[in-house]
């Protein structure tokens, strides 16, 4: 991500400090029962943490396998409730799809035994990433002042990207990561192919690094 981009919105998480070993992968779009698990499976093998920014459509759809991502010890974010382009959307209507993911997920929680809790488990923070990466200041000031904080990126794979190569989408990763980064894939069936093959090098190249994955 460009740096001027990232100095227009400096409130926004665009990366963390480069002073620990330790970088951030996430996941988009998710859960869904053909790719989530085995994100999550491969992670397992390699003791890697990760964020995973959730479609509440998806996690009402598949509650079983939001439930997994949390009890393994990931963190869980907004991605709105029906993947939402906040440019082509009403400021009052995005807020109410962002919310409405807090609705589902909340219930769920409570059904899963975690009571008051925000969509975040881990660390009590309310995380959101817009779709596309695309949502106005308007809608971001409504979002920050109920507590949101919001998660953009310092890397985007392009795994979703039928035109990226598997080895051009690995590249996109590995020419880029440093401690701090903040690396984007999908948990979808748009990107299932490239990470699939990319997600397991990726992990090997930490490892070898002695870099830790940490959730946001």
């Amino acid at each position: 991500m460009p740096k001027f981009i990232q100095r227009f919105y400096p409130e926004r998480i665009w990366a963390f400090s480069r002073n620990k070993n330790t970088v951030y992968l996430t996941f988009d779009d998710g859960p869904i029962p053909k790719v989530t698990p085995w994100v999550l499976a491969t992670l397992k093998k390699h003791n890697a943490k990760a964020t995973f920014f959730c479609i509440g459509d998806n996690v009402q759809k598949h509650p079983e396998i939001f439930k997994t991502i949390l009890s393994q010890g990931h963190s869980v974010g907004n991605h709105t409730f029906n993947h939402v382009n906040g440019w082509k959307t009403k400021t009052a209507k995005y807020v109410d799809n962002v919310l409405k993911y807090e609705h589902v997920v909340l219930k769920l929680l409570k059904n899963f035994g975690i009571e008051n809790a925000p969509s975040d488990t881990s660390n009590s923070k309310l995380l959101f990433r817009p779709p596309y990466g695309k949502m106005t200041s308007k809608q971001a000031r409504i979002l920050q002042k109920k507590g949101f904080k919001i998660v953009m990126w310092s890397i985007i794979s392009y795994d979703y990207d039928a035109n990226t190569s598997e080895e051009k989408c690995l590249q996109n990763v590995l020419n880029n990561i440093k401690p701090g980064s903040v690396i984007v894939f999908h948990d979808s069936l748009k990107a299932e192919k490239n990470l699939r093959f990319v997600l397991p090098k990726v992990l090997e190249f930490i490892s070898e690094k002695g870099w830790e994955c940490s959730t946001v």
